[in-house]
């Protein structure tokens, strides 16, 4: 690590998640439109706009090492600020053998959707945006949205609402990487309600009590959604 980053939450995430020098840089302008824009937009949490590396990028880059290591196409859900949706592309953009590769940001808000494509911009992260819900974006790019190897979303919405609004994107290879805090048992508890799914619970690196859910395969049970 240069001298330059001296900053040693940059180190750590640098050394915990193989991060190199130049994704380091692009995560560096990152955080300087994010700190820009969050004035006016409401990106990330007031309180943990200090906590960028530790709090949002590390939280982002642990889900790099869950996915499936030939993965191509990433879609995040609600990608707000960006995380993780964004981290993940910029750590995508360092790995030659995934020329080709890009992570699809799907958001609503018009104004944070600008704030994406302006970090795109001035990063070259393979990234797309899609402005629009969730459930309509799949149904109008279907091709688009054909073959997804991960579907990824933090903080958006219960587990059970969350597979009823991304189950179109799953196919038989793809895997859900959702990122829970710590209500996460009541949430499968509740999701068991309507759903079948293949699941692992993964331990988070960057907090004790949240878990990351990788999902498989949700099924709707007969008796149908139970909203």
């Amino acid at each position: 690590m240069r001298e330059a980053d001296a900053n040693p939450d940059v180190e750590n995430l640098a050394q915990a998640f193989n991060v190199s020098r130049e994704t380091i840089d692009q995560l560096r302008v990152y955080q300087s439109l994010l700190e820009k824009w969050q004035s006016s937009i409401n990106l990330v949490g007031p309180a943990t706009l200090s906590q960028f590396w530790t709090r949002h990028v590390a939280d982002s880059a642990q889900l790099a090492s869950l996915a499936p290591p030939l993965a191509r196409k990433w879609v995040d859900l609600g990608s707000g600020g960006g995380f993780p949706g964004l981290v993940i592309s910029l750590m995508w953009a360092g790995r030659p053998a995934l020329d080709g590769g890009s992570v699809h940001l799907i958001e609503s808000d018009g104004r944070k959707c600008e704030f994406l494509k302006t970090v795109i911009r001035e990063t070259g992260a393979p990234a797309k945006v899609h402005e629009g819900r969730i459930e309509e974006i799949c149904q109008k790019n279907p091709e688009t949205f054909g073959g997804v190897d991960v579907i990824s979303a933090r903080a958006l919405a219960p587990l059970d609402k969350l597979l009823f609004m991304s189950a179109s994107y799953f196919d038989i290879h793809t895997i859900g990487l959702f990122m829970k805090g710590r209500g996460w048992q009541e949430e499968l508890t509740a999701c068991e309600v309507s759903w079948n799914i293949g699941l692992e619970v993964v331990q988070s690196k960057t907090d004790q009590d949240a878990r990351i859910l990788v999902c498989r395969q949700p099924e709707l049970h007969q008796s149908g959604y139970a909203s």
